[in-house]
């Protein structure tokens, strides 16, 4: 397990980061509208597509191991951008602050996992490219 727990973390980051960016870029994400009320300064036809593909970037970011670095930092970017709904979207979130959250505040909260594994993979790809310089 120790052997390759942390490739089955870089792989299912990946997986998620991938399906969920297609989804946008195809149109057809459940949390389209979520995007929408959250960064409504911009038009939706194009901003969540181009999300979608950032996305879709970020996924396949943590496929190639020499990219790793870089993408978890993109990652953990847009993660805080993620949770930008749960402070200005409450009612959407939350049936009551802070303690009960809706399906979407569910839906928010639980990258709090996704970034706790991205600190995971960059702890050993961190570590990797030092002994490698």
């Amino acid at each position: 397990m120790e052997k390759h727990s942390i490739t089955i973390m870089r792989i299912a980051l990946a997986i998620v980061y991938i399906w969920f960016g297609a989804l946008k870029t195809f149109g057809i994400s459940p949390a389209g509208e979520l995007v929408e009320e959250t960064v409504y300064w911009f038009r939706p036809d194009i901003f969540i597509p181009i999300l979608g593909i950032c996305e879709i970037l970020i996924g396949l970011g943590l496929l190639i191991k020499r990219f790793i670095p870089y993408t978890i930092l993109l990652l953990l970017l847009h993660m805080c951008a993620t949770l930008f709904p749960v402070f200005i979207l409450q009612k959407i979130c939350f049936d009551a602050f802070p303690y009960c959250p809706t399906l979407v505040g569910q839906y928010i909260i639980k990258n709090i996992v996704l970034i706790a594994g991205a600190l995971v993979v960059a702890g050993k790809y961190s570590t990797e490219n030092s002994l490698n310089n």
